[in-house]
């Protein structure tokens, strides 16, 4: 049977995937992003069920913390990445509902008038 890892374990492998997060998006790796980040997410759902350790030495809580902030600042770095190419893809398919939208505007209006007598 395999033993569950420490949350000390699991914020230091949660903070190697956020590093590695950081490169994949400076490289535009959106593939690697994604799996790196389900992988993260795993690790998350673990640590919710890992009992908190009251008798863990005072080291391992400040050792947390530092993985905590290590582990906010790549978030902060990949979502100075994302965002701006997630903005271009909101406007993107904002622009294809605006013209979607123009369309069907202009036939509501062209089935108005042509049930009107307007059209014949």
């Amino acid at each position: 049977m395999r033993c569950m890892p420490s949350q000390i374990e699991l914020y230091e492998a949660m903070s190697l995937l956020s590093s590695r997060m950081v490169a994949a998006a400076r490289g535009s790796d959106w593939d690697s992003l994604i799996e790196l980040e389900r992988r993260i997410a795993g690790l998350r759902n673990t640590l919710l069920a890992v009992p908190e350790d009251s008798n863990a030495p005072a080291t391992d809580s400040a050792h947390k913390r530092a993985l905590i902030q290590r582990i906010l600042e790549d978030d902060a770095e990949v979502r100075r990445h994302t965002e701006p190419w997630m903005e271009r893809l909101r406007q993107f398919l904002g622009d294809g509902t605006r013209h979607r939208d123009a369309r069907k505007g202009r036939a509501s209006v062209a089935d108005d008038a042509s049930a009107a007598g307007f059209g014949t």
